[in-house]
């Protein structure tokens, strides 16, 4: 049962990675609302790099694959997105201790680390309207959420959903849809949108 659970981590990081690309369409749309639209097209190209890389990565560290992935992310999505992406994975893959099934604990502060560097880059924090709106109480869940690794990321996975539903109540006040003040109201912010599929990928796989 270890043996399979040990495989299943990088496995199921493949898996979050497939499903933001099978969501460029939904992501896409949600973008046409208060950006771009070219928020998906982005994330569709950076995951699949994200994705590709794992599968040519020897074994699965955690670590290894978090920082692999990140990179990947990085240099193939483009746009601020792909920056903010590649840097929460790849600063949380740095702080993660080796090994190829992390403990919730140490994950969750390997991605609070994550998500710190994300705030340096950008300078945005809670309730701007960002990914950062999703990821804050994502992180926290995790954090305190039960040992086990799947119920700790299904966990994360809610806090993540509700923190993205939670920005349709938010005026944006970084990034493109700035510009749109009160308008951007009653939308989803498809950073956020982006990181809880994410999460409930990995927590479906992991489960």
């Amino acid at each position: 049962m270890e043996a399979t659970q040990k495989a299943g981590f990088k496995a199921g990081l493949a898996a979050a990675a497939e499903a933001v690309v099978a969501a460029k369409d939904v992501l896409t749309k949600a973008d046409q609302a208060i950006g771009d639209g070219d928020h998906g097209l982005g994330m569709a190209r950076g995951f699949r790099a994200f994705a590709e890389a794992l599968a040519k990565q020897d074994g699965g560290d955690a670590a290894a694959s978090l920082q692999a992935g990140g990179r990947a992310l990085m240099m193939s999505s483009g746009g601020a997105s792909g920056a903010i992406f590649g840097t929460i994975f790849q600063a949380a893959g740095k702080a993660l201790p080796p090994g190829d099934l992390p403990e919730p604990a140490a994950l969750a502060a390997a991605f609070a680390t994550g998500l710190q560097a994300v705030r340096d880059r950008g300078k945005a924090k809670a309730g701007d309207k960002t990914m950062i709106d999703a990821a804050e109480p994502a992180i926290a869940a995790l954090a305190a959420g039960p040992q086990d690794l799947a119920l700790a990321l299904t966990a994360m996975a809610r806090a993540a959903r509700s923190g993205m539903e939670a920005t349709r109540d938010m005026v944006a006040t970084t990034g493109k849809a700035r510009a749109l003040g009160e308008r951007s109201l009653g939308h989803p912010d498809p950073g956020a949108m982006t990181f809880t599929l994410w999460c409930e990928a990995l927590a479906a796989r992991m489960g």
